[in-house]
Formats: structure tokens, C-alpha cells, sequence
């Protein structure tokens, strides 16, 4: 069984064209300027880097005060992105993120005033804590890139991403997310607590300064846009793809999971072990990859056919991990 190592991957590997080991070094360059904001976080920065050049959604689930806005902050200057925060709460409709016409007596007709949702990068802050009608009107931006109001479907600008943070459930005040809301993000993380090194730095910082602001912007849109066209140029084997396909099948034929991976969530796993590759450097994904990102990509889709033993999306995340075969 191959083990996961999100810091050796690049051991090992062959020659790469000058392309890559340029894609490479881009995202080398990413990660330490990210990890100005969030300290001692490496591994979660480069997960929330792999979503957003696979082309994705992200959502950040913990507790309040652990970083998840900072990320989203230092993400959109990092990469020179135009960045709006939608606060949710109970009483937010949909046309405060979508827009909405109003009538103007000058011109004696409706003019379309866009919502905050018209951004490259979107903070959408507690999205647990609105209602259902309201989570639903990131639907179609998320699938599709585009809104459609008033009968008329608009484009979103390019690149576009979605970072969405959420409270656990069990505090109060939340909506839970429909599984059809939560299979629109291409993966979910959690932060969790910082080390103790890190926790030191942290408190010797004076808490009036935003650590986003010490991040400065080293890549571009345009790069973004480049990251998402070259990931699906990345190799897959046979073998590796029959990895894969065993992986969804446990999931499937098995007694303890309630139900499987669809599709979607098949090819979201191999997206992202694409892009994976390409940030190592690689025009070809190898199993460490699918590793990597297997339980970011599959906790929130996967749920268990008991509640019994503590079993969760982690936990049958790592149960893949641990059964799944990578050679039959």
C-alpha cells in the first residue's frame, strides 16, 4: 500500500519539461506567500491551491476563529483576484447575492443592478446560517459559472471560485447543507488548530493586524486560468484509472456506506489528483496523488449506513485509504 506524503511527493520522479518545473516553482512561490496569513497550515494551503486550479469550490468547515476568512483573503491577493465577502444570515435573499433590476425614471425602463456574486473570488462567510432558499442561489454559479436572473442568464467573470465557510452543525443557529449543495464543492477541508510553534508566532503578532495584508500578489489570473487548462493534460494510466475505479466501486458494494460515489464524484477525485500532479511538477499522476486529495474530495460525499463507532466521512475516507488495494 503506498502511504500519503503531501511534503515528498516531488522524490523521485523523472525529467520534466521546462513547463512544469515552471508550474512548479509558481506554486512553490504561492504557498510560501500564503503561508504569511495562515501559519503552520502548509498542507491545507496547498489543498485550497489544488481546488482552485482544478477548477472547483472550496469549503472550509471549523470553528469561528481559526482562519478560514484569512485563507480567502490571502488567496485573492495572491493572485490579484477582484474579492467580495457575502456575509450570510437569516434574513439574506437571494437577490443580495444575485442582483436585482430597479426602475429607472430617468430612462423609463429597468436597469440590472449586479449582486456581489458578479467577482472572481467569493468569501461566502457562515453559509450555513441562512436559509436553504438562499444557499440554493449559489447553484448555478458554482456549476455553471453564470446566473440566470429575471429570465436572463448572465456570465460570471473568469477565472471564478467560490470559497464558502461554514460553523459545525452542532452550534446553534445553523441550516445543515443539502447533499445537492455539498456536491457542488470539489472539496471540503477543515484547519483545525495551529502547532505549538506556530501558536507561538500567532500570539507574539499584534491582533490588530490583518495577516492577510502582509500577503503580497506573486501570480495572476491568468496563471490560474493556465493551471486549470494544463491539469487536464496531466497523464492517468490505466492502472492508475483502475485504482480509481476500485476505490468508487468499495464505496458502492459495500454495507457501510449508506451510498457511493456518484460520477461527479468520481471525476472530481481524478481532477484534483491531476492538478496534484501538476504542482509536483509532473505530467503524470501516480497514487500518492489520488491520496493526497481523497479525503478533502470525498468526506462531505460520503455518508455512513450507521452512526455506530463514531463512523463519519473521515473515517470512511480513511477506511479507503486503508482497504483499497493500489495494485489488484
Amino acid at each position: 500500500m503506498f502511504s500519503v506524503n503531501l511534503k515528498n511527493t516531488k522524490q523521485d520522479q523523472p525529467a520534466v519539461n521546462n513547463l512544469s518545473s515552471e508550474v512548479e516553482t509558481k506554486v512553490e512561490t504561492a504557498v510560501a506567500e500564503l503561508g504569511k496569513a495562515l501559519l503552520g497550515k502548509e498542507k491545507q494551503i496547498r489543498l485550497a491551491l489544488c481546488c482552485m486550479f482544478s477548477g472547483g469550490n472550496l469549503l472550509i468547515e471549523d470553528l469561528p476563529g481559526m482562519g478560514k476568512t484569512t485563507l480567502a483573503h490571502a488567496l485573492a491577493r495572491v493572485f490579484g483576484l477582484d474579492f467580495n465577502r457575502i456575509q450570510f444570515t437569516s434574513d439574506l435573499l437571494p437577490a443580495d447575492i444575485l442582483g436585482i433590476s430597479v426602475f429607472d425614471q430617468a430612462k423609463g425602463s429597468f436597469s440590472f443592478h449586479p449582486g456581489p456574486i458578479f467577482s472572481q473570488l467569493i468569501l461566502a462567510d457562515e453559509i450555513n446560517r441562512t436559509t436553504p432558499k438562499t444557499q440554493s442561489a449559489l447553484l448555478e454559479a458554482m456549476e455553471e459559472g453564470q446566473v440566470t436572473v429575471e429570465g436572463e442568464t448572465r456570465a460570471l467573470p473568469e477565472p471564478f471560485f467560490v470559497i464558502a465557510t461554514q460553523n459545525p452543525v452542532t452550534l446553534s443557529g445553523t441550516y445543515p447543507l443539502p447533499e445537492s449543495q455539498l456536491d457542488r464543492f470539489l472539496m471540503r477541508l477543515r484547519l483545525g488548530y495551529p502547532d505549538q510553534q506556530a501558536e507561538r508566532k500567532i500570539l507574539m503578532q499584534d491582533a490588530r493586524i490583518n495577516n492577510a495584508s502582509a500577503v503580497s500578489q506573486c501570480l495572476s489570473a491568468g496563471d490560474v486560468k493556465q493551471f486549470r487548462d494544463l491539469s487536464m493534460q496531466v497523464h492517468a494510466s490505466d492502472s492508475l484509472l483502475d485504482y480509481v475505479q476500485r476505490i468508487i466501486a468499495h464505496t458502492r458494494n459495500r454495507e457501510d456506506f449508506h451510498f457511493g460515489l456518484s460520477p461527479r464524484g468520481g471525476l472530481a477525485l481524478m481532477r484534483s489528483a491531476r492538478t496534484w500532479a501538476l504542482m509536483a511538477g509532473r505530467k503524470h499522476v501516480i497514487p500518492e496523488d489520488v491520496q493526497a486529495v481523497l479525503p478533502a474530495v470525498v468526506e462531505h460525499r460520503l455518508r455512513a449506513s450507521t452512526d455506530e463507532d463514531g463512523h463519519t466521512g473521515a473515517s470512511l475516507a480513511q477506511h479507503l485509504l486503508n482497504e483499497v488495494d493500489v495494485i489488484e
